[in-house]
């Protein structure tokens, strides 16, 4: 990449529309508002000259920018650092972790592997850039950044709130890839006609020449103004070349002016045109041992291909990408060759290894150990930095370069895995099934296996992804028990999303395993063999299990989130909750927003169960928004579903079914979408809440067959599916859920699963219910578990009116209405004033909210929490991934919302934030 300063571009013909969104933009971060822009369309459509317009429209607003380099795609951060250099004086300012990961990974200082923590730091550098008068970030060709530019950039540019910074990229369709998933982009399409025929007047052309044109160019402007040169330079016209692509007409058009340059002048564009650095020594260097030097740049900028840089600036750049891309493709293949080597040699500055590597490796044709060896080191230190395709790319190239089997197989290996970090899922796969095949090692063939199944499961294909680990499993159980083990664990993943039938499978691999007990692993598979036990028998304990690990040794974080989800399926939802909350903390500390969704749907789900649903509520945006800005759609969708289970308690039935909605998408081949589950649950108990019994009992059916029957939702939901039956008149409808659920209830041997096993005994059997559910309202916990006693009091109190028993009614009906007033479960305060009337207490209007920290959004209200605990607004915005300003700006909106008009105030209310 190469930071540039252009020459303003014409006045722009036909781009109004585009404009006025670009000055839109750049308005709004003067104003200290911020927002992004992809700018996506085929070479040559007016990408690069919209950008300029932007950059020389940016008064008062300081401008960062640079351009993406082909060649330079697989060295880490290089775009980054590139764009960032002007900026890097205010590196010092970061927060420490930000500043050691940002520092790492543009390769001035040691750094981390947490991709998304140097996405936050470049955001709090971009923020602290712009110093309250505003940023434009202005990238073109951003399909060649480098993978771990473009996640840092991107990454960024999701979490924009209010800081004053304005990111535009331009985006070349059909080369390169540039997923801006989240981000509003515009696409651009060719000039109306008017605006390409007031183009082409400005050249002498026959009305032939000038048809054809207007037919070949479709509006492109590039093509406007450079085909009729290029048509200008031959002897005679060719009006037959418009059967090429429009894109090889243009390169054919460059390539002609191009060739009609002195030769050297042609070497010293191929080194520009193969260089990444944007240093004119390393460029002139690496030309000197050409033949070619500074003044064969003359005719080039006389013929139009080049322009210089302006003030301080004294770089020397292409007019155009596309100019860039066809100097280097016309070049012949020795001469390219030449110029990698020369541009090795040029690069002789210890920090500048990992491009001299790459260099060399472009200038080699068959296999080298000494350059196999560098780019093994330089993939090493991408992998460090965070750079895991740039890990990916070093390694599978050095493999390709190794003369020694064994070093082929070894790094191709490592190639499977780095790219399996990097979220290339479709190359892991492929490097590792071609890898299996060359090994003979079955642990080395396992490990390449779980590679496949990772990535096949990230594709979504749950089914194979299965196979590959238990079969995997299979084949090293006896040689390496504790590598199957994890495996196995693995696939308890896996198969979370197929069924019981293939989770049973699991539990009977894992039991046949021989462990020994000084193992690490050993308790965990202990715990989880217990997944499916029912009846009678003492429970085993998640926090007693975790003191076991400890003192044997260390499992993965992944296998402390499975535990996580275990417990919550045995019932120990509190345990859950507490390892959950250590998880997500470390996470937070260590910068990793990509694994902090997973733990946090747990936390989330151990709120809604103990009726924590503020708590809940603010956690499931965070999550959910964490998710969307790091790619992961798969939780999205089970997040929205869970969102979708918070707002049917509520009575907020819009949006609990376009939350459900997006939660039922994903369906795959052989599996279930993953937010399903909780999706029918939500949509269940919304219809519960309104009365709706029948469709509710529909809902909460589908949760007791496969392949949702082994889910959390599934056994969690019979409460609610007997009282739908009971209330339609079907209670056999509820005998087999029901049995499932006693079951359970005695295996987990939790008081609160005791007292819902009560209440439903209440609901099916009338002639005892008086003693059914007064023992169960003495069973619940009224604090820790509000939500289920109040539901209970108000089935109880409902029981007692229809017995006539107005005034012992209305006790417990009050009871109900008081919780259900102060969660804000509107739906269920409606239904409980509605049997308070019908029990002769006097009409009552709905109570007004208790909770100052009603009318905040999710996100104020986590900020003031955290503010409220004294935090600083720099360590909140590290904490949750935010700017600093941003912090500030939603600080500033929830002030008056609670009635404080400063900082040391909330700490007098901060009893009522929780």
């Amino acid at each position: 990449m190469r930071t540039t300063v252009a020459e303003q571009d014409p006045p722009l013909r036909g781009r109004e529309r585009e404009q006025e969104a670009l000055d839109a933009l750049i308005a709004g971060a003067r104003d200290g508002h911020s927002a992004a822009l992809v700018l996506r369309g085929e070479p040559g459509i007016g990408k690069t000259a919209l950008l300029e317009y932007a950059v020389t429209h940016a008064d008062g607003l300081r401008v960062l920018r640079g351009t993406g380099v082909e060649v330079e795609a697989e060295l880490p951060f290089a775009g980054l650092q590139l764009v960032l250099r002007p900026a890097l004086e205010r590196l010092s300012g970061l927060p420490e972790p930000q500043r050691q990961a940002l520092a790492g990974a543009l390769g001035l200082g040691p750094g981390g592997r947490e991709p998304m923590l140097t996405g936050l730091a470049v955001l709090s550098l971009l923020t602290d850039y712009a110093d309250g008068a505003g940023l434009l970030v202005v990238v073109d060709d951003a399909q060649w950044l480098d993978r771990a530019s473009q996640d840092a950039l991107l990454f960024a540019a999701r979490r924009l709130h209010a800081e004053g910074l304005a990111m535009l990229f331009g985006v070349r369709e059909g080369e390169g890839s540039f997923e801006a998933v989240g981000l509003p982009e515009q696409r651009l399409t060719g000039l109306s006609h008017e605006a390409s025929v007031a183009l082409l007047d400005e050249h002498t052309l026959t009305p032939a020449v000038r048809y054809r044109l207007l037919a070949e160019a479709r509006g492109n402007p590039l093509a406007l103004r450079e085909l009729p040169l290029a048509m200008a330079a031959e002897s005679t016209p060719d009006l037959t070349a418009g059967a090429l692509p429009l894109t090889d007409r243009l390169r054919l058009a460059f390539h002609g002016r191009i060739s009609r340059l002195p030769e050297s002048t042609q070497i010293l564009l191929t080194v520009l045109a193969t260089d990444e650095t944007g240093e004119p020594a390393v460029v002139l260097r690496a030309a000197a041992s050409l033949g070619a030097g500074i003044d064969d740049f003359a005719p080039a900028e006389a013929a139009g291909l080049l322009q210089r840089g302006t003030g301080t600036d004294l770089s020397i750049t292409f007019r155009h990408p596309l100019i860039r891309a066809a100097v280097y493709q016309r070049a012949p293949m020795g001469q390219r060759l030449a110029v990698h080597r020369a541009l090795a040699e040029a690069l002789d500055a210890p920090e500048q290894a990992d491009r001299r590597a790459w260099h060399r490796a472009a200038a080699t044709l068959g296999p080298d150990a000494e350059v196999a060896d560098a780019l093994e080191r330089s993939a090493v230190r991408a992998r460090e930095r965070g750079g895991h395709k740039a890990a990916a790319a070093a390694y599978d190239r050095a493999a390709r370069l190794s003369d020694r089997p064994e070093d082929r197989t070894r790094r191709q290996a490592l190639a499977a895995q780095a790219a399996l970090e990097s979220g290339d899922v479709e190359r892991a796969a492929d490097l590792a099934r071609r890898t299996a095949r060359e090994v003979g090692s079955e642990s080395l063939r396992a490990g390449l296996s779980q590679v496949q199944a990772l990535a096949r499961f990230w594709q979504g294909e749950f089914p194979e992804a299965h196979r590959l680990l238990t079969d995997a499993a299979a084949s090293i159980s006896c040689a390496e028990p504790e590598q199957a083990a994890g495996l196995l664990v693995q696939a308890m993943h896996t198969g979370w999303y197929l069924g019981e039938p293939e989770l049973t499978e699991v539990l009977k691999q894992l039991a046949d395993l021989r462990l020994a007990d000084e193992l690490a692993v050993t308790p965990v598979v202990r715990y989880i063999s217990r997944l499916f036990d029912r009846g009678p028998g003492k429970p085993l304990s998640l926090t007693d299990t975790l003191d076991e690990i400890r003192a044997l040794g260390e499992v993965s974080e992944q296998m402390l989130s499975i535990l996580c989800g275990i417990a919550l399926a045995r019932g120990q939802d509190e345990p859950a909750f507490d390892l959950a909350m250590s998880l997500q903390a470390r996470h937070r500390a260590a910068g990793a927003a990509g694994r902090l969704p997973t733990v946090l749907f747990f936390a989330v789900e151990a709120d809604i169960f103990t009726g924590r649903l503020r708590d809940a509520r603010t956690t499931t945006v965070e999550a959910r928004d964490l998710a969307r800005d790091t790619g992961q759609q798969q939780w999205v969708r089970q997040l929205s579903s869970v969102l979708a289970h918070v707002d049917a308690l509520r009575g907020d039935e819009a949006e609990c079914r376009a939350h459900a909605e997006l939660g039922l998408t994903g369906d795959r081949p052989g599996a279930i979408a993953p937010g399903a589950p909780w999706a029918h649950w939500s949509l269940g108990l919304l219809e519960l809440g309104a009365g709706r019994a029948e469709p509710a009992l529909s809902r909460f059916e589908r949760l007791t067959k496969v392949p949702f029957d082994h889910h959390i939702c599934a056994i969690r939901a019979v409460p609610d599916l007997v009282e739908a039956a009971v209330r339609i008149g079907a209670p056999e409808r509820a005998a087999a859920p029901f049995a499932n659920f006693e079951g359970w209830a005695e295996s987990v041997g939790q008081p609160w699963a005791d007292a819902l096993v009560l209440r439903c005994r209440a609901l099916l059997q009338d002639d005892q219910a008086e003693d059914l559910y007064a023992r169960a309202l003495a069973t619940h916990d009224r604090e820790a578990r509000p939500i289920e006693f109040a539901r209970t009091a108000l089935l109880y109190g409902e029981w007692l009116r229809r017995a006539r028993r107005k005034t012992e009614a209305r006790t417990r009906l009050h009871e109900a209405l008081e919780v259900f007033e102060r969660l804000e479960l509107e739906l269920w305060a409606k239904r409980a004033r509605h049997e308070l009337t019908a029990a002769g207490a006097p009409e009552a209007d709905p109570a007004p909210s208790r909770s100052s920290a009603t009318g905040l959004t999710p996100q104020e209200l986590q900020i003031v929490r955290l503010a409220a605990q004294g935090l600083s607004n720099r360590d909140i915005a590290a904490q949750l991934f935010l700017s600093h300003r941003t912090v500030g700006y939603h600080l500033y909106k929830a002030y008056p919302k609670l009635g404080v008009t400063s900082r040391g105030e909330l700490k007098d209310i901060a009893a009522q934030l929780h």
